[in-house]
């Protein structure tokens, strides 16, 4: 069992815990459908080799919002697996739910805090791909410490990541994208698919969710990076 002292006291989390009222559909993910599609953390790290039916290459996304995005991508591209990590009920009750009516067997969901899930409970070189679309943008400078992506997430991320896998990291605000495009340029385990400082047109992997259409058509930029997982040996 992991001692406390392994864990740090306190760390700056990059979300706020938020609560709302679950509709039915949401109630029955969460209450009934947890066992087919939820993964419980143990002490340890989590077996992947025991969580789905085939074995497959897995991609890891960090908070899926209300899941249209994830739901889309592991019903298209059954090849491979997904797993996908939030702390919000509402949003992992309507994945699970709907994964439910669509009988989609490679998808499952974490309720837990990223960050420490990496750190404590997943073994190096669990994923072939990460994803993370629109993290909270924390746009005010004061609150800029929250952001997620930074030197120690990368880090992790690298750890977590095959060698040559794909990171694919989206948001709608300019100046997180720039931050981001810094970080992991920045960072010696990672190569710009498309060359220095160039951001990627909407891979089609990636679906268009109604909030992004809505918000191309109040003139919002979505900036989309593709980078490669160098380990440096």
């Amino acid at each position: 069992m992991m001692q406390d002292s392994q864990r740090p006291v306190k760390t700056i989390q990059s979300f706020v815990r938020r609560s709302s009222k679950l509709t039915p559909g949401q109630r029955n993910g969460i209450s009934k459908l947890w066992p087919l599609y939820g993964i419980e953390v143990p002490d340890r790290y989590i077996e992947m080799n025991e969580l789905f039916a085939k074995r497959q290459p897995i991609t890891l996304e960090i908070g899926f919002g209300n899941g249209d995005s994830l739901l889309d991508m592991a019903l298209n591209t059954p090849n491979k697996n997904f797993i996908g990590v939030e702390v919000y009920e509402a949003g992992i009750g309507r994945i699970i739910n709907e994964s439910h009516k669509l009988q989609i067997t490679n998808l499952k969901v974490v309720k837990f805090d990223a960050v420490e899930l990496l750190k404590y409970h997943i073994k190096d070189n669990s994923f072939e791909e990460f994803q993370l679309f629109f993290p909270d943008p924390w746009h005010k400078k004061k609150h800029h410490k929250r952001r997620i992506v930074d030197y120690d997430f990368l880090n992790l991320i690298s750890r977590k990541v095959i060698n040559n896998g794909n990171i694919h990291i989206a948001t709608d605000w300019e100046d997180y994208a720039q931050h981001i495009m810094e970080s992991l340029e920045g960072h010696p385990n990672f190569k710009n698919t498309l060359g220095a400082h160039i951001y990627s047109p909407r891979p089609k992997m990636r679906p268009m969710t109604k909030f992004e259409k809505r918000g191309q058509s109040l003139g919002h930029g979505v900036w989309d990076l593709v980078f490669i997982n160098i380990k440096q040996d």
